[in-house]
């Protein structure tokens, strides 16, 4: 049942005191953008970058395995996957094979060296996290992600665009 009552949201912010760089949107950008320094430069010497890595993780754990829906997961229009695709195919990670059941679909498949690539990738992406989470309790640990959901929550609930999970590690 839905109230008539109009939504009311907490003031922690005001125009009057507002610092940018205290902004929860400010923090949280510079904590993804130091996670994903670190990942891209853990994955140097398998020459890959941030774009470049996810998509071959989501290929790895299944969340996708057509050009479309790895376009959908990675909030990518088609061409630039297209793109993204030929990058990782030269780089013999992946190859694109037409569907039998419907040629209109491609599907990805990873080769043995993108299957050995991606399956580095959580233990890497474990070790980063962990490390940028130093000094925390399990508690408190458990404690953030509550709090990083309600967020996510929160903002699912007043957008119509759902958060890119491409673009986050």
């Amino acid at each position: 049942m839905k109230s008539d009552q109009p939504t009311t949201y907490a003031t922690f912010y005001s125009a009057e005191n507002f610092q940018p760089e205290e902004s929860m949107g400010y923090l949280m950008r510079q904590i993804l953008s130091a996670v994903a320094q670190q990942v891209e430069r853990q994955l140097a010497h398998a020459d890959l970058t941030n774009a470049q890595w996810v998509p071959l993780l989501k290929l790895y754990t299944k969340q996708a395995s057509t050009v479309a829906e790895l376009a959908r997961a990675c909030h990518l229009d088609t061409g630039a996957m297209t793109r993204l695709l030929d990058r990782l195919e030269a780089k013999g990670l992946c190859q694109r094979v037409r569907s039998e059941e419907d040629r209109r679909v491609v599907n990805i498949v990873l080769t043995a060296a993108g299957t050995q690539a991606a399956a580095a990738i959580p233990g890497l992406l474990s070790s980063v996290q962990n490390a940028h989470l130093e000094g925390f309790t399990p508690e408190e640990f458990t404690t953030l992600k509550s709090f990083l959901r309600r967020i996510l929550n929160n903002t699912q609930a007043t957008s119509t665009d759902t958060p890119g999970d491409c673009d986050a590690v």
